[in-house]
């Protein structure tokens, strides 16, 4: 089984170039299991979902909680399960959300506990431009989809992903390039 991670900050292009890269290899005759987290089909997921519109420092801590026992959910779940690919969207990086210096800690905790894999992405897209596609896109905004937050988030982000095995792709570009960019990068790890 192959374990994809595509993570990154709320409006990276997480959830579309997940959906693409399991259209893509469904086509191509693999079994695929794709999860989203926070999920909408439990408690943990549906309790972080409705965290993520609360605002305050115990909403930081509730979101964070809730959206890894949601992960360690899937994972307890569907990894056992006999997939060509399992591919899961927000994994290690919802620890950024938390209070500094526990991002860090939660963060190489998980690590420690959860599996992880070559194939994993990080979709990193500027504070603007996320912050854009939310305006676009969104008409309900979650606690932590404000510029501010989001530059705090992916500079937390992005130190922890500097502490593991993460592919970086540039998520600025359009759909296609970012999709372009991570099936090749999947396709030659897997060959």
């Amino acid at each position: 089984m192959v374990f994809v991670v595509i993570d990154g900050l709320d409006s990276a292009g997480k959830s579309t170039q997940a959906l693409k890269l399991y259209v893509y290899l469904c086509k191509c005759g693999k079994t695929v299991c794709l999860r989203f987290h926070p999920s909408s089909d439990n408690f943990l997921g549906v309790k972080a979902k409705q965290y993520l519109y609360s605002k305050g420092k115990s909403a930081h801590f509730a979101v964070a909680f809730f959206y890894m026992l949601d992960v360690i959910r899937s994972i307890l779940l569907y990894s056992w399960q006999k997939y060509d690919c399992v591919i899961f969207t927000r994994y290690l990086i919802g620890t950024a959300y938390l209070p500094s210096p526990l991002h860090k800690i939660a963060y190489h905790f998980f690590a420690l506990v959860v599996p992880t894999s070559d194939h994993m992405y990080f979709l990193d897209v500027s504070p603007k431009e996320a912050h854009r596609r939310i305006q676009r896109n969104r008409k309900t905004r979650e606690a932590f989809e404000s510029l501010e937050e989001l530059e705090r988030t992916r500079c937390k982000a992005m130190s922890l992903i500097s502490t593991g095995r993460w592919t970086i792709i540039d998520a600025n570009r359009s759909i296609e390039d970012v999709e372009n960019e991570i099936r090749t990068t999947f396709n030659a790890r897997i060959n």
